[in-house]
């Protein structure tokens, strides 16, 4: 345990914190557990343990249809390329809209949007389902087919979700880049999955201002000619260059007789490709994840319905964006697989008042509020004046993703949100899990910033180097000891670095190392700590230090470069920069701020670093690898610990 002083160091403060917070427990109500879908969860999760397959059998069964059936739960023949529900025929959008508009579902409000401006538009199931077959028939009339990938560039709006429902349906895999992302980052991903059809906006709304993505992404298309065709969706109506025989406006599309209300979902096999999304890595190329169409709508599906207790009269509030692995799952694709409405809302949460959220809670009725750590911590800086304004009395589950939430703002959230009545679901997964991992559900009890105990199914550990278990309280590796539906196939043309990146940590045991450092408490339950490889979690967002430092050096005046992320109280870390410059160039503020710039035209906004210190040389180790524990040492004031690989 560290010896530094709370008052002057974060990331000390945050274990005393943790240390104070083990011993709160909040126990369910009796009308919570009474009430629950899954009542028996703690003893369900034992038997699930103990058989795997049996389980997610079940699951499979329960909350899917199949075209047809699979004929083996698990394929581990091929470790760790293991295969879900081999042999079974599916298509994720059957099961998210087709087999919905069969049902009283089909006149039942899928989707609630309000743009920051105050638009409103909803979507039942049978509309929805037209919208999807109409721009799945336009896709096909681009040349659009099974096998082929998308790029999805886009703001937060309905049609984003239509464009990645319509992929899916003709059997076609979409990737999604977050539209905060540069023409650079987004033409590398553009490049990397090969996307001949791109889908953008004119541009997109933030706080009042117009962030102009057509700009961006023709910027991105002069980069990666691969692409095509562009369909924009006009959204913001400013002006913007439209080339013609490659650029086509979506409204204009959808209002032609090629784009028909009906469309036959592709018949797809359980191991085909359903999406890639790009992550962060400790080298400069992100990496496509590969997700599957079977098992990962089977675990979305248990993993949402378990944790957040879905019922039919419930309004889902997932405050994410689609761009994401959370939007992914859990705006976009389970939501309807339930047969759940969800609400979806485009702006900032403080935009134009600190009020907007808790106003749109109220407006709307929201039972389950799901969002990240950030956005917590940014709303309680405004005090509780302002959600003691709104009745906020529908609240009947909130949820935290992202990051680990401290003890303080889990404590404020439960108490000034959810008035003490609401339980905290306290989410640790990644974009390579596809859904949650280590979570409660409402009948488990809650420590303030622990994310509980690992989901039904889910065999993890904190383990030491050797791969024995760690100590109660002590520090260690989170690893996940068996496989689950939800996993990550690969990474999308690179199997090696899958491989790598990995298993190859715990590859005597085969165990899949998620990148995070942990511990576990006397009572069993895991608090998340943080990455222990080269990515730094700003705002909950990934970002590998190799991509910002890439972008620093490909400046002019920039000869070589480092980051790390330093604790910041709001954005959870932030990125602090060191860079040797070519000979002549001098550091100064001026250079700092044009670096900054140039960062954020090569990578995005949430990339900047918030410092940028000039040096003449960086601590590496005598074979050349960047010794960043180093840089974060000095930076906090922390003892440095073993030099004895360091070169000078």
């Amino acid at each position: 345990m560290s010896e530094l002083d709370p008052n002057v160091h974060p990331d000390a403060k945050r274990e005393t914190e943790i240390l104070a917070a083990e011993s709160e427990m909040y126990a369910p109500s009796a009308e919570t557990v009474s009430n629950a879908v899954v009542p028996d969860y703690l003893a369900l999760r034992q038997t699930a343990l103990e058989d795997i397959e049996a389980f997610w059998d079940a699951r499979a069964t329960e909350l899917v249809d199949w075209y047809e059936p699979y004929d083996r739960v698990l394929d581990d023949s091929a470790k760790p390329f293991y295969k879900w529900f081999t042999g079974g025929k599916i298509n994720i959008i059957h099961n998210a809209l087709d087999r919905h508009v069969k049902t009283w579902r089909k006149n039942k409000l899928a989707l609630i949007w309000e743009g920051e401006d105050g638009e409103q538009r909803t979507f039942s199931y049978y509309r929805l389902w037209q919208e999807v077959n109409r721009f799945a028939n336009v896709l096909k009339s681009m040349g659009v087919k099974k096998g082929d990938t998308v790029t999805i560039y886009m703001g937060r709006v309905p049609e984003l979700s239509i464009a990645m429902l319509a992929t899916a349906k003709v059997g076609a895999v979409h990737s999604v880049v977050y539209g905060g992302f540069s023409e650079a980052a987004l033409a590398s991903r553009i490049e990397d999955a090969q996307s001949k059809v791109l889908i953008t906006c004119d541009g997109a709304w933030l706080r009042g201002k117009t962030i102009n993505l057509k700009d961006i992404a023709d910027e991105a298309v002069k980069r990666s000619p691969v692409v095509q065709s562009v369909i924009v969706y006009q959204r913001t109506k400013q002006d913007v260059r439209m080339e013609q025989g490659r650029d086509y406006w979506w409204h204009e599309l959808m209002s032609l007789p090629i784009a028909s209300p009906k469309c036959e979902s592709e018949v797809m096999d359980a191991e085909d490709p359903l999406f890639i999304l790009y992550t962060s890595g400790t080298t400069g190329r992100p990496k496509g994840i590969l997700h599957t169409c079977g098992g990962y709508q089977v675990y979305i599906a248990a993993t949402l319905q378990y944790v957040f207790d879905l019922k039919d009269e419930d309004r889902w509030w997932c405050a994410a964006d689609q761009g994401w692995i959370t939007g992914h799952s859990y705006i976009v694709y389970s939501p309807l697989i339930l047969g759940s409405t969800s609400f979806m809302y485009e702006g900032s949460p403080d935009f134009p008042y600190p009020n907007r959220w808790w106003s749109l809670v109220e407006k709307y009725g929201i039972t389950i509020l799901y969002t990240a750590p950030t956005a917590i911590r940014g709303l309680m800086r405004y005090g509780e004046a302002w959600a003691n304004r709104h009745d906020l009395s529908s609240l009947r589950l909130l949820g935290s993703v992202g990051e680990p939430i401290n003890p303080e703002a889990w404590r404020w959230y439960h108490r000034v949100i959810g008035k003490e009545n609401c339980p905290i679901m306290d989410t640790w997964w990644q974009t390579e899990t596809g859904g949650f991992m280590i979570t409660p559900t409402p009948v488990v009890p809650l420590k303030p910033g622990s994310a509980t105990l690992p989901f039904t199914g889910i065999d993890a550990d904190v383990v030491r180097e050797d791969g024995t278990s760690c100590d109660p309280n002590e520090d260690g590796y989170l690893v996940v000891k068996q496989p689950w539906p939800g996993m990550a196939r690969t990474v999308w043309g690179d199997p090696d670095r899958y491989v790598e990146q990995y298993w190859a940590e715990f590859s005597k045991q085969g165990w899949y190392f998620t990148g995070d450092s942990a511990r576990k408490d006397k009572d069993g339950y895991f608090w998340i700590i943080g990455r222990m490889d080269d990515v730094i979690k700003v705002s909950g967002y990934r970002l590998g230090t190799a991509e910002v430092e890439s972008a620093l050096v490909s400046h002019a005046d920039v000869a070589e470069a480092a980051c790390i992320g330093v604790p910041d109280e709001l954005r959870g870390n932030v990125i602090h920069a060191f860079c040797i410059l070519n000979t002549g160039v001098t550091g100064n503020d001026g250079l700092a701020a044009t670096l900054k710039q140039h960062v954020r035209t090569e990578v995005g906004p949430i990339a900047v670093p918030s410092q940028i210190n000039f040096v003449d040389s960086l601590p590496k180790t005598r074979s050349g690898k960047i010794m960043r524990r180093l840089l974060k040492a000095q930076v906090l004031g922390q003892p440095i610990g073993d030099t004895s690989t360091l070169a000078d």
